[in-house]
């Protein structure tokens, strides 16, 4: 004889229900507090430095960029290459030591955004092509808590 019931699938359906209530219950008393929003800044600022043969006349050069720190006298040196065809090239001071080619020392260490006045230049076939000044900004960050509570 075979006997069909619901009542099994019933009876289970509702366990189901009520181990997931109780779940959300006990869950309940050992949440953790809620916490404020949590954010990460950063602020790199870059100055962007560049050359350019305006009417192509020497058909590629190597750009040799020379920044110095006028406070302690540090150079650091960026050499790119301009192939023929191009004209010109722009590159950021300083550049991410990460980056194949970036702003070093003699010593190879990479420049860092320290705040203050810089000279740089630019040499094209070993003269100078260009050249000028700039200051290096001080930068801050402002955090904003929102929502939660500041201490944890």
């Amino acid at each position: 004889m075979v006997h069909n019931s619901t009542t099994l699938p019933l009876n289970s359906s509702w366990m189901r229900r009520g181990a997931v209530l109780a779940t959300l219950l006990v869950g309940s008393f050992f949440a953790s507090s809620a916490h404020a929003q949590t954010w990460m800044v950063s602020t790199t600022p870059y100055i962007k430095l560049g050359v350019l043969d305006k009417y192509n006349a020497l058909g590629g050069f190597a750009a040799v960029f020379i920044v110095t720190n006028e406070k302690n006298g540090q150079e650091y040196l960026l050499t790119k290459q301009v192939a023929k065809g191009e004209n010109g090239v722009d590159v950021f001071f300083p550049t991410e030591p990460s980056d194949p080619e970036y702003f070093k020392n003699m010593q190879g260490l990479a420049a860092q955004p320290t705040p203050g006045r810089y000279h740089w230049e630019c040499r094209v076939n070993g003269k100078k092509a260009v050249g000028g000044f700039f200051m290096f900004p001080e930068v801050g960050n402002d955090i904003t808590v929102v929502g939660g509570s500041a201490s944890r």
